[in-house]
């Protein structure tokens, strides 16, 4: 599937967090939303997306945005990740796999990041770094495609505030 078009509805979604509790897109209905999609628990790039994402905690809260990470691992995986980084917001977990037993994320792919990756020539399916900006609507505001992490929380922070202003 194809990246989520801005303007248009973002899919629903049911997924379990590190704690167990369940998500669902249709419970923010009225809050704008921050979802980041990001290939695995415990990586260098993932580690420091979650922790930038953490670190701006507060001023998401206060701008009335909530923070939604997402990937392939299970709850323990994402509890695990959690208690050691200090991450305080839901890490949602994609984590159904098929009859091989290999990630079938289905919402990574209903949102279309769920996409062939390579490396050292060999291909693979893997999570595309991206981040959604649903409004209140729970429309797409705004996208970001192949996330370079570095100053990225703080690009959608300044997103959330131009969407706040609106």
């Amino acid at each position: 599937m194809t990246p989520i078009e801005i303007g248009k509805k973002a899919p629903a979604f049911t997924l379990k967090d590190q704690h167990e509790n369940t998500h669902k897109l249709s419970q923010y209905k009225g809050t704008p939303v921050v979802l980041f999609f990001y290939p695995k628990d415990m990586t260098s790039g993932c580690t420091r997306e979650a922790c930038d994402f953490q670190d701006l905690g507060a001023k998401f809260k206060h701008a009335g945005v909530q923070v939604l990470g997402i990937s392939i691992l299970p709850p323990k995986s994402k509890l695990k990740f959690a208690e050691k980084e200090g991450l305080k917001y839901p890490l949602l977990a994609d984590d159904r796999v098929n009859e091989e037993g290999k990630p079938d994320p289905q919402i990574a792919a209903k949102y279309g990041v769920w996409v062939e990756k390579s490396m050292y020539g060999k291909k693979y399916m893997g999570i595309e770094r991206t981040t959604y900006l649903i409004d209140e609507n729970g429309k797409v505001a705004q996208r970001w495609d192949k996330v370079k992490v570095p100053d990225h929380a703080e690009e959608v922070l300044e997103a959330v505030k131009a969407l706040k202003k609106k």
